[in-house]
């Protein structure tokens, strides 16, 4: 099984890429975010001619997230996380896919630090940290995945002394990152790069992607059962060079058969 992630960073100006992409990378699940249109706006029809199967939570120009299947329909399960009814963010959606719990995640910025985005940002963590550990107690496979806006180590970044005071690299995410850790979830693309520069993100800004000037903001977090099944992972970087491509690239982790 191939599971991909891609902050796809508006999901109809760059249909022609996602299909392009899924026609040569052929991932069997795909997490995506950012898709920055209204639900009745999704692209559902081409995906589905591309052979894939989709739910969606759209929201006008902003955030949106997604899962494509290959499998057939998909079983959705949530969108959204428990703990502020307030949150009106299209940032989460769940589904039971071939098998597995998949969490697709769009998790919040947080910037300018300080200040109430950040504030919005830590408070999700937690209430994404609440959330897996209520998935675990199923007995399920699962995995929780997407784009986490966090850099957790230095080699997460090109330049870690440009970030101190950036919410992706603030020390107070990267503590809630090692908690949700902790608590049984394994990083699957450090798991096995553990001491490589490995990013998913290259901005669009002084030639960001040419200078190999990246971070990795995009993550696979897999339980346990999920974990011993994980075969190989990898970055579909040359994607990010595609003329009118999302500042993401695609992310992706292979699965053994059980």
């Amino acid at each position: 099984m191939k599971i991909a992630t891609y902050n796809i960073n508006g999901i109809n100006g760059r249909l022609p890429n996602l299909l392009r992409w899924l026609a040569e990378a052929k991932p069997d699940i795909v997490c995506l975010q950012e898709l920055k249109c209204e639900d009745n706006r999704f692209p559902e029809r081409p995906l589905l001619e591309a052979g894939y199967h989709a739910i969606w939570q759209g929201q006008k120009s902003w955030n949106g997230v997604a899962i494509l299947s290959r499998y057939g329909e998909i079983q959705e399960t949530r969108r959204g996380l428990d703990g502020d009814p307030d949150d009106t963010h299209s940032r989460y959606i769940e589904a039971f896919v071939n098998g597995v719990v998949i969490g697709c995640l769009y998790l919040p910025n947080g910037n300018p630090f300080p200040g109430p985005k950040f504030d919005y940002k830590l408070k999700w963590i937690r209430r994404l940290k609440a959330h897996g550990k209520k998935l675990r107690g199923f007995g399920l496979p699962v995995a929780l995945i997407g784009d986490y806006n966090i850099m957790p180590t230095d080699l997460d970044t090109y330049k870690p002394e440009k970030y101190a005071e950036n919410a992706l690299f603030r020390p107070e995410v990267r503590q809630l990152w090692r908690e949700l850790l902790k608590t049984g979830w394994t990083d699957a693309i450090r798991t096995l790069y553990p001491d490589e520069r490995v990013y998913s993100f290259w901005d669009y800004l002084r030639n960001a992607y040419g200078r190999n000037a990246g971070l990795r903001l995009d993550h696979f977090l897999l339980d346990p059962v999920m974990a011993q099944r994980l075969q190989s992972a990898g970055v579909d970087k040359a994607v990010r060079g595609w003329e009118h491509s999302s500042d993401h690239a695609p992310v992706w982790i292979q699965l053994k058969k059980i």
